[in-house]
């Protein structure tokens, strides 16, 4: 059985492959315009001003186009890297002036760093000395011997810096070095000198009366007696501020073992301190401690007065050792009063 035709479909067909022919002849008479447009000959002449031969060559649009377009991307990566060169120009001389201040400050840390070498070869100096007054230069021996010896030699060698380290560096790391090793034997400087402090505030080093008016209106030993005009022998010192009621200080650590009153010597109380120390604090106007009473350095005993056989208000102060009466000046200049 044979099938019918579609004429329906067949000019469907038809025009499909027409409007494909259509197209495609289309695009090909473009392509070939612009080619006509491009291969269009163009005749350049240059003509001298004077006499002379004119020259001209022939081209086309197309070659003409090119060398157009040649012409203007050689100027623009021309302005281009220009631009790029003048920056990279300033960035070059921004560096290098950064660089000049990074010398100078280099060049100032270098002198610094010399003149705090210079001040470590003091400090060791110094510190060796004291250690040796201190006598405990056996301690500071092996803490010494970590840093290749009790001087400061290996700081100043150059001989071993590591690889990539400068001078300066290596200097500073190996005082750092010397400094830590340092802090023990300070360490035991400032033990010591809180023994003695404690050995201080247990012996009559400060004075008892503390006034910008105060002065010895007697020294210790033999005088003339103020009122009955014979020479004996005076056992402490009167100090006076031409005031009564001045304040007067435990000058150590102590018991107080006397609080009376004496024809002599009036109100007067007298501390029992370690070593067999014994201090008098005589005249006084006031007693604010009672027997018995454990008083620190410092504490406030009494007042000056005029109580007793005296001329005028003064604090008359002994120190005694057993038996013995010593010169508390002796005592007093042993330390500066607080």
């Amino acid at each position: 059985m044979a099938k019918r035709r579609n004429p329906m479909r067949d000019s469907v067909n038809h025009f499909s492959t027409s409007s494909k022919t259509n197209v495609l002849k289309k695009i090909g008479n473009f392509f070939k315009g612009v080619f006509r447009v491009f291969d269009n000959k163009l005749t350049i002449m240059i003509v001298p001003h004077e006499k002379g031969k004119v020259v001209n060559f022939q081209t086309n649009v197309l070659a003409m186009s090119l060398a157009v377009i040649v012409v203007a991307g050689i100027l623009f990566s021309f302005i281009f890297f220009n631009k790029h060169a003048v920056a990279s120009s300033a960035e070059i001389d921004r560096l290098y002036a950064e660089n000049r201040q990074t010398m100078a400050s280099l060049d100032e840390l270098r002198d610094e760093n010399n003149n705090l070498l210079q001040t470590a070869k003091r400090f060791q100096s110094s510190l060796s000395q004291s250690l040796k007054l201190l006598g405990i230069e056996s301690e500071t021996t092996s803490t010494n011997s970590n840093l290749n010896g009790s001087d400061l030699n290996s700081l100043f060698s150059t001989e071993e810096l590591a690889a990539g380290s400068i001078r300066e560096t290596a200097d500073i790391r190996q005082l750092t070095s010397y400094l830590e090793g340092a802090v023990q034997p300070i360490e035991q400087i400032g033990k010591m000198l809180e023994t003695q402090n404690s050995l201080f505030s247990d012996i009559p080093s400060i004075w008892p009366v503390r006034s910008p008016q105060l002065h010895v209106s007697m020294a210790f030993g033999p005088t003339i007696h103020p009122i009955t005009g014979q020479w004996y022998i005076h056992k402490g010192i009167d100090l006076s501020t031409w005031r009564s009621g001045d304040p007067i200080y435990a000058t150590a650590n102590g018991q107080v073992v006397n609080v009376g009153y004496d024809s002599g010597y009036g109100n007067n109380v007298v501390v029992k301190h370690k070593h067999g120390i014994y201090t008098r604090y005589a005249h006084m106007n006031t007693v604010h401690v009672q027997k018995g009473e454990f008083i620190s350095q410092y504490k406030v005993i009494g007042t000056i007065g005029n109580t007793g056989v005296t001329t005028g208000p003064h604090l008359h102060y002994e120190v005694h050792i057993g038996s013995d009466v010593v010169d508390p000046m002796k005592y007093l200049n042993i330390k500066v009063s607080k």
